[in-house]
């Protein structure tokens, strides 16, 4: 097939953010960044992606690492090649819908903090969820690329995708991505989506997929050869499994033709001996799983960050052992709710719900916050419509939202910017954001609370980066106790607390257990409480979701043992109800 272009192929790089969250869950430290990202700048490329995604989450969760600071930061060593980041539509950097003054506030600040060019996009592909955020884009002078979700399904096929594209171009974008999060397009597929959109459009059309099925690298020369003007790719170090296909190798297959890159292979050396370092240093944290082919993916379509991530999860459950059965429970929620594309919040609400089924035994007997907001139509509109048995069984008789969810919402960063003023941990404006996008994390991010759960580093090596457990449970004289780790020669973790008497043994007649390990979010009943059968008992933030556990019978809450902020394990007893 000859090229249906001969400009210059361009490349934009994902080390910085899409690979290494879908390799080690979005763990790299911002200080371990800086060198190769300056090793990069002036190489040629598009575009470095460094920003948005799960790096805003994971920064102040797991590494107590100020987000605007690393985008700061990035923004001082680059100076040629433009900042790329995905943001979430009317989402942001979240797992929900932010009011409109936010996704104002919000973009902005992303903007003259250093973003160059903003990746938008809707889980669902509904447009009027991405509306308000590509507005922003344009009024603050930068980049816009409208993005479509890429998938499979009864409902969807090349076609729904260009029109999709047809959509975009009307809103006045400046280029287009095709974001195949979980690397499914195939040849034939790239072909006939760019090449149905190039021959309708005069636009940028860029493809990005992970490698995770083994399609990637025949699925972008295909796309290349039908005239796609960018692609994604990441320094070898961190290529491959579920992250993006090698920037060097897709650089080199096309050097020399019509599509050259311009980049030079010899310029890459230093930056990929720096990859190589850190790639070495975080390897610790890349399990097997994420590094090979997994053909499997074809059916239960996770994007690379989430299988990272679910693993993750399923080891903070302690239920790695049942990966498999959470895998094939996926497909089937996804169904249930109509065929969503997996990309966050999507991936999370399928992936968390699919995990909860399984360690329940019992379908959609626990079924979180974020599920019920997704039946009633409060993240756009699905696919395909839910089935009324699966409406009703998760949400009643409740009315499905037909609007646009955003306009639902009342302003509120004002609001929330009085809270946190008056909370005294506000330092820049830009904290207010952190706190309105993650309320249970940042205050006691910003408050110096949290420490990166790490391992301190050798002499003369990078910052640390190995995550650390923070508690366990021991059992001493046939009583079980939940301890606190403090250190392991030498590492602080994150709390110091002594040990502390575990809730009850998990047999106690009328004992409401946790089938999870989480945090308590809220506890809306007390002491002496009456309930009926399905009340909302305890909320436990985990896997990023808001899960309610509800009580099994009518009752009177006779005993509560967790209190809101205490770290729960699964088959903890949480409270009494006879």
């Amino acid at each position: 097939m000859s090229p249906k272009t001969t400009t210059r192929l361009k490349v934009t790089d994902t080390t910085l953010r899409d690979a290494h969250q879908s390799l080690i869950a979005t763990r790299m430290r911002t200080d371990d960044m800086l060198d190769f990202a300056q090793s990069m700048d002036s190489r040629g490329f598009f575009s470095l992606e460094a920003w948005g995604g799960a790096t805003f989450d994971t920064s102040m969760r797991f590494l107590a690492e100020d987000p605007w600071e690393r985008l700061r930061k990035l923004k001082s060593v680059l100076d040629k090649t433009p900042i790329q980041m995905l943001l979430r539509g009317q989402n942001l950097v979240g797992y929900r819908h932010y009011p409109d003054d936010v996704v104002e506030k919000f973009v902005a600040a992303a903007s003259y903090n250093g973003v160059d060019i903003f990746r938008v996009f809707d889980a669902l592909n509904d447009l009027r969820n991405m509306k308000k955020s590509m507005v922003e884009v344009h009024n603050n002078g930068a980049h816009l690329q409208g993005t479509i979700c890429y998938t499979t399904s009864p409902v969807h096929d090349s076609a729904t995708f260009i029109k999709m594209a047809e959509d975009l171009y009307a809103l006045e974008c400046d280029s287009i991505a095709i974001k195949d999060m979980a690397g499914l397009i195939t040849p034939q597929a790239a072909v006939e989506i760019v090449s149905g959109i190039k021959d309708k459009l005069d636009i940028m059309v860029c493809l990005h997929s992970h490698s995770t099925s083994g399609l990637a690298p025949m699925s972008y020369q295909a796309a290349i050869e039908a005239g796609v003007d960018i692609v994604d790719t990441a320094m070898s170090p961190f290529a491959f499994g579920t992250s993006q296909p090698p920037t060097e190798s897709i650089i080199a297959a096309v050097q020399g033709t019509a599509r050259d890159t311009g980049i030079d292979l010899n310029g890459l050396m230093k930056p990929r001996g720096l990859c190589m370092e850190l790639r070495e240093k975080y390897g610790g944290l890349v399990d097997p799983i994420s590094e090979r082919v997994d053909s499997g993916v074809l059916l239960y379509q996770l994007p690379g960050g989430m299988i990272s991530n679910m693993i993750s999860q399923l080891k903070e459950q302690d239920a790695y052992d049942r990966l498999e059965e959470v895998l094939l429970e996926i497909p089937q929620v996804r169904e249930d709710l109509g065929f969503p594309p997996l990309v966050t919040p999507t991936s999370q609400i399928v992936g968390t719900q699919a995990i909860l089924n399984v360690l329940a035994g019992e379908r959609y007997m626990n079924v979180t916050k974020e599920v019920k907001d997704y039946v009633l139509g409060l993240y756009g509109k699905p696919p395909k419509t839910i089935s009324e048995q699966i409406r009703r069984h998760i949400i009643g008789d409740a009315e499905v939202v037909t609007v646009r969810p955003a306009d639902l919402l009342e302003p509120i960063y004002e609001k929330m910017k009085k809270e946190a003023m008056d909370m005294g941990f506000v330092k820049k404006e830009e904290d207010v954001l952190s706190y309105i996008i993650y309320p249970a994390v940042a205050p006691s991010f910003l408050k110096g609370e949290r420490k990166c759960e790490c391992l301190p580093p050798k002499p003369g090596t990078l910052a640390p980066a190995v995550a650390m457990p923070s508690s366990m449970q021991v059992e001493v004289d046939g009583e079980m106790f939940s301890v606190r780790i403090v250190s392991v020669d030498g590492a602080v973790s994150e709390s110091k607390g002594s040990a502390e008497k575990a809730p009850p043994a998990p047999d106690l007649p009328g004992g409401v257990k946790s089938n999870m390990t989480g945090i308590v979010l809220k506890i809306p009943v007390q002491r002496g409480s009456k309930v009926k059968k399905g009340d909302t008992l305890v909320i436990l933030e985990a896997m990023k979701m808001e899960n309610p556990f509800r009580s099994p019978r009518d009752g009177t809450v006779r005993d509560i043992f967790v209190s809101n902020g205490d770290l729960v394990q699964s088959g903890d007893t949480m409270m009494l109800v006879d």
